[in-house]
């Protein structure tokens, strides 16, 4: 029978202390601390807890972390152990400010749109009065469209073409139609090029 042992060591326990190298240091804590954060918010979730939690990374800044808010938990820490009631309010109130605050920049996007479109409008309705945009558009020089405006006039001139090919070949078999009865349509010439 084959020998069924392992062939790698599998996962291995990391020897705790201390990492010399700088940079891999710095990434290290970056990636523990996501996990220590987390491990502090199910300890507060599971037993009520109200936590205030600081450290430092390497570098020397400070990262903190409270439950339900480091201002509560500081402000009860140094008013000698009394319990802030209003801490239900000042999350509410915490939740109503961004909520606001996004709503107001959506509605700074959404006014700044309202303003190009209408600036847009305006130069849309001044060259229509003019006459530059929407009965001459073929007289405009290509150097001085952007990509969606020779996509536009591409479009155009397709579209003109098209139209010039169906109206050209509608001509052509009303002549044949109206050359047929008499007869003559059998020496009329057959090699009109249609495209």
């Amino acid at each position: 029978m084959a020998n069924t042992g392992k062939k790698t060591k599998g996962k291995q326990k990391i020897e705790i202390k201390m990492i010399e190298n700088q940079d891999d240091r710095l990434i290290t804590f970056s990636k523990r601390r996501s996990g220590i954060y987390k491990k502090i918010g199910e300890l507060s979730t599971l037993c009520g807890n109200e936590i205030l939690f600081i450290i430092f990374s390497p570098a020397g800044k400070p990262f903190t972390f409270g439950h339900p808010s480091i201002e509560s938990i500081v402000n009860r820490f140094l008013n000698g152990n009394i319990h802030v009631i209003d801490d239900m309010h000042a999350l509410i109130e915490a939740h109503r400010t961004v909520r606001i605050n996004k709503l107001i920049q959506l509605y700074n996007e959404v006014q700044s749109q309202i303003d190009s479109s209408h600036e847009t409008q305006k130069v849309l309705a001044q060259q229509i009065t003019s006459g530059t945009n929407s009965n001459r558009w073929w007289e405009t020089p290509l150097d001085q469209l952007n990509p969606r405006e020779l996509y536009e006039r591409y479009s155009h001139f397709s579209k003109l073409l098209d139209l010039f090919h169906f109206s050209r070949s509608k001509k052509i078999a009303i002549v044949f139609s109206m050359l047929a009865p008499t007869g003559l349509a059998k020496d009329a010439p057959t090699n009109f090029p249609l495209s």
